[in-house]
């Protein structure tokens, strides 16, 4: 098969589209013909020995795919052969041929296409379990989304709006908030143009928002932690701006805020119940028409380090993915 392996790491470039083995499944395991794999930021930085979660070399990175089961190992009896299905894999997506634990694959609901499919998992996972799970989300609150424009941020926004919300986009261009409001946004700010601390009074009249949903880091996370509210909820998802911030924690303390950690990838394994209701959720809101994934392009597998290199450089909005 066909694979975009990681042989060293590096940047994008250094990625090699080349045959590898077919995967063979073990116990507990599936084997997915991938259809369509989802481009994710922390994809970037695994191929950079940058992530969390470190594989050994080589390997092909990609998180999350959807395709039809090609083979199933010993024990599997929740999906058979030829089953449309989503996988969470890890790494090992973008490939002909995936292999996935059994455990994360789940039957793709009717309806669903491969693409929206593979656009979704992680993206409204996050989004979904930071703030229904960790923030507390509630009618009638503020909601502000840094980095609104990328896929969290989307997924953040048409949850935000789903679950009664006042959302504010926040991003670093006008065509990026533009797609922003076609999502839901009720106010946009340009972090581009304007300064962040006199934008976000005015979008909330002084009092600043009840939760901050932050999946960029860097120089933006204390200027709007000082902007928060009262009891305000500030969600860390990432730090896709390159720098992990250093917050004066006394800030906490005289806004009585909190600033709350987002690890989805860890609590699907911890929590694999609360994660199945999650998606049970979603994809009730998805057939209502309330969550709507905006894929902005489409990548064969042999240009899959160009995906990866336009989703580091920022040059998509919402998700892009990887078909073979």
């Amino acid at each position: 098969m066909k694979a975009l392996m990681c042989n060293q790491h590096g940047l994008p470039d250094t990625l090699v589209y080349e045959e590898v083995p077919d995967p063979t499944p073990a116990a507990g395991e599936v084997i997915i013909d991938m259809k369509a794999a989802g481009v994710n930021f922390p994809d970037v930085l695994i191929i950079q020995n940058k992530y969390q979660f470190k594989p050994g070399l080589p390997f092909s990175p990609g998180a999350e795919l959807a395709g039809t089961v090609a083979t199933v190992g010993e024990g599997v009896s929740h999906v058979k052969v030829g089953d449309r299905v989503i996988g969470s894999s890890g790494h090992g997506a973008f490939a002909e041929k995936v292999r996935c634990n059994a455990r994360k694959v789940i039957p793709m609901p009717d309806g669903l296409d491969f693409e929206t499919a593979a656009a979704f998992t992680l993206t409204y996972g996050t989004s979904y379990h930071a703030l229904v799970d960790r923030a507390g989300l509630k009618a009638g609150e503020t909601l502000l989304v840094l980095g609104a424009a990328g896929g969290v941020g989307l997924a953040a926004i048409e949850i935000g709006k789903a679950l009664g919300a006042r959302v504010i986009a926040a991003a670093s261009s006008e065509e990026k908030l533009a797609v922003c409001r076609e999502h839901g946004a009720d106010a946009c700010i340009n972090y581009g143009s304007e300064e962040i601390r006199a934008a976000i009074k005015a979008a909330t009249d002084g009092k600043g928002p009840d939760v901050v949903y932050d999946p960029v880091g860097g120089e933006f996370a204390e200027p709007v932690f000082r902007s928060i509210a009262w009891r305000g909820r500030y969600l860390v998802i990432g730090f896709a701006g390159g720098e992990i911030p250093r917050v004066p924690w006394n800030l906490a303390l005289l806004k009585g805020a909190s600033i709350v950690g987002v690890f989805w990838g860890d609590y699907t394994v911890r929590e694999p119940q609360h994660f199945q209701s999650d998606l049970e959720t979603m994809f009730g809101m998805i057939r209502e028409g309330k969550l709507r994934p905006h894929i902005s392009a489409r990548y064969p597998l042999a240009q899959g380090a160009q995906a990866l290199n336009d989703m580091m450089n920022r040059k998509v909005t919402g998700k892009v993915i990887i078909t073979t």
